[in-house]
């Protein structure tokens, strides 16, 4: 058995060589690759290396390096973003007001050094929480003072652990929101009540908000400029573009996705 120091930096999901031990001082060099094994291992041996399933605006700031269609990919969209496009849209005052009753009724996104965000998923399908919250602020203004009055009745003792605790909670709200609603309680039934154009139309405005941070160029021009960058000359552009063609992709999925929502149908006036 041999216990083989490494320090190394590779590629998700790399099969490894295991070589034969080096003693110190004999035939090393400064080209060397030194390995750290947490295991026994024999020499010869196969060993399966992965990052598990981080997406690359992790990878990137861990451990300094991209992967091309990373599966994992997610694009973060922070709260403030939301509240601007909501304050834009209504007013600040109006804005605030929907957020805290939504933090009230025991919801929140992700959070991570007092920054508060939601995730999009690679496919482009957005939080739960975050399709809550753009439900909570379309309520008419009738609608929402009842959801006021009734807040504290509905929020239980225990954190929103998972994702059934959060269908449970939706649950409540839709049963003073629409009355006549029945059978919200799985998370199909759930997705396609949040599924609607108003929210559909919100979620692509807020993607081009989250979209206008990376300036001017458009993904095109994206691609191109990564398709003339050397990964190993040019390295910190190369992975910083793989990341950025990533995320604008993504953000094109979910205004797809928000776009294939029901439209409501206009009546015909006589």
């Amino acid at each position: 058995m041999a216990m083989i120091k490494a320090m190394l930096l590779l590629m998700n999901s790399q099969l490894l060589k295991i070589p034969p031990p080096i003693l110190q001082g004999e035939g090393s060099n400064d080209e060397d690759l030194e390995m750290i094994i947490v295991r026994e291992a024999n020499p010869g041996d196969e060993v399966y290396n992965t990052y598990g399933t981080m997406g690359n605006a992790a990878l990137l700031h861990r451990y300094g390096f991209t992967e091309l269609d990373n599966p994992y990919d997610i694009v973060n969209i922070d709260l403030t973003l939301v509240t601007k496009w909501c304050s834009s849209k209504y007013s600040h005052r109006y804005a605030k007001a929907r957020v805290s009753l939504w933090h009230m009724l025991g919801y929140s996104g992700c959070t991570s050094e007092d920054a508060e965000y939601f995730e999009i998923s690679y496919d482009g399908e957005p939080q739960l929480e975050l399709l809550i919250l753009l439900y909570i602020i379309f309520l008419e203004p009738e609608v929402y003072d009842k959801l006021v009055c009734v807040s504290e009745d509905l929020v239980g003792d225990d954190d929103q652990d998972d994702e059934q605790d959060t269908i449970d909670s939706f649950a409540k709200v839709v049963k003073v929101t629409r009355p006549a609603k029945n059978g919200v309680e799985k998370l199909p039934d759930v997705k396609k009540l949040l599924q609607s154009e108003g929210i559909g139309s919100a979620l692509a405005s807020i993607a081009d908000i989250r979209e206008s941070l990376y300036g001017s160029s458009t993904l095109k021009d994206d691609e191109e400029k990564l398709r003339a960058c050397s990964p190993v000359g040019e390295r910190s552009i190369y992975h910083s573009l793989v990341l950025r063609v990533s995320e604008r992709k993504i953000l094109g999925r979910l205004r797809k996705h928000a776009s294939s929502w029901p439209k409501t149908k206009k009546r015909k006036h006589t």
